[in-house]
């Protein structure tokens, strides 16, 4: 049996019924048509379009359920398991769900996908033959994209990462813009594929959109001053930190600017809940 054809539709003669269901096959190949991968009854000598994959015991299978992604088309399929150090399968549409190796995820499992999110994916093979989902590249995805109008301008987006790293991460929005979020502008590191809402902060000549998961200053403040006093309860009413501390240090501990930080401090201090001596910052 060609392996190789698995991930494709296929047109396929029905050769004879089995007890298990059908053999259905061409000039190439035959597969195994399992009763519960058809809805109607099959007649010998009838011709049928099914889709080809491998199962569990890498053997060729065919299904009438023809799915969206196949080898030679993209698209979104929702992450239904994820198995730590193999991978994420996603559903495409059929019986047998598909896996994305971890080869073809961050490097860190915290950025990986969770049951619910939704990725923008093709069907491919491993050096084994073996069916693998695979995420869009960046190639792939501006063919998928519009060029955003400058009216965007801070407007709400929400959209599904498909990159994401300590620089930053990438979203195609619902209305297919590509939009970048800069790590300055998130709290922490999205997941790919997960779903996530922001405002828009600049709109690029290229047509694409720079977005910010942090919430407006004047609503902000708010919640970095609570990060600030859990922070501080948490390490005995003190931190080795001021608003004279270096920035590089404050996004480590914080992940917010300077700028936030001094104004979460100013705050907290205008409340009398803090006060600062000799670089350090204390609760009162």
């Amino acid at each position: 049996m060609n392996e190789t054809r698995a991930g494709s539709i296929r047109s396929m003669t029905v050769k004879r019924k089995i007890d298990t269901g059908y053999v259905v096959g061409d000039e190439e190949t035959e597969a195994l048509l399992h009763v519960n991968e058809t809805e109607q009854e099959l007649a010998e000598g009838e011709t049928v379009d099914v889709f080809l994959y491998t199962d569990k015991k890498e053997q060729l299978t065919a299904t009438t359920k023809v799915p969206a992604v196949t080898r030679d088309t993209y698209g979104w399929s929702e992450v239904v398991e994820v198995i730590p150090n193999l991978g994420a399968f996603v559903d495409i549409g059929t019986t047998k769900d598909m896996l994305i190796s971890k080869d073809d995820l961050p490097l860190f499992e915290r950025a990986w996908p969770q049951p619910g999110d939704r990725l923008y994916v093709t069907l491919g093979l491993d050096r084994r033959n073996r069916l693998l989902a695979l995420p869009a590249t960046e190639s792939v995805i501006q063919h998928l994209i519009d060029v955003a109008p400058e009216e965007l301008l801070n407007d709400n987006v929400s959209g599904y990462v498909y990159h994401t790293s300590r620089e930053g991460a990438a979203i195609i929005t619902d209305d297919h813009y590509r939009g970048f979020i800069h790590h300055t502008e998130r709290k922490e590191e999205p997941r790919v594929g997960e779903h996530v809402t922001g405002r828009v902060i600049e709109v690029k000549a290229d047509g694409t959109i720079n977005v910010s998961l942090r919430p407006l200053k004047q609503h902000s403040m708010g919640e970095d001053a609570e990060q600030i006093l859990a922070h501080l309860e948490a390490y005995d009413g003190k931190i080795p930190l001021s608003d004279k501390s270096d920035p590089d240090e404050i996004r480590s501990t914080f992940n917010i600017s300077k700028a936030a930080f001094k104004r979460a401090l100013g705050k907290l201090m205008k409340e009398g809940q803090i006060e600062q001596r000799e670089g350090w910052t204390y609760l009162k």
